[in-house]
């Protein structure tokens, strides 16, 4: 008999600033492309992450995930990598990376991946960049 398969979701805030800005364009480029997010001297957000593990439920534990172990991967990840930084200078991935919100997405999910021992039960990274714009991730 197989196990039935569930999805367990934590969220967490993050406050970062970046400035949209790709060194493949030109400064007129990243103008019109990013508008008033290519401010020279950044914006800020309060991001709101939610991390979703799926799986089989453990017969022994009833979980797919001990919720203390995910809130100490996303620790290490959101808080310790992310909170209050500039992403673009504080953190390596976005020297070169743009810092739009598909890529904070991106490197979140692949980083959690990386600390999780059973990185097959990430499932999807999502990002509430406002009240009005989502992103999410699930590694495809």
């Amino acid at each position: 008999m197989s196990r039935p398969i569930a999805y367990l979701t934590r969220r967490e805030i993050i406050s970062a600033c970046h400035r949209l800005h790709s060194p493949h364009l030109s400064d007129e480029e990243n103008k019109n492309i990013y508008g008033k997010c290519n401010n020279y001297w950044g914006h800020g957000h309060n991001y709101n992450v939610e991390v979703t593990v799926r799986g089989p439920v453990n017969l022994e534990t009833g979980m797919v995930m001990n919720i203390a172990d995910l809130k100490i991967y996303m620790q290490k990840v959101l808080m310790d990598q992310l909170d209050h930084k500039n992403l673009d200078k504080d953190v390596p991935y976005f020297k070169y990376v743009v810092s739009t919100t598909e890529n904070l997405a991106i490197y979140i999910f692949n980083e959690l991946k990386q600390l999780m021992p059973d990185p097959s039960l990430l499932y999807e990274v999502k990002i509430h960049e406002t009240d009005k714009n989502i992103v999410l991730y699930r590694g495809e």
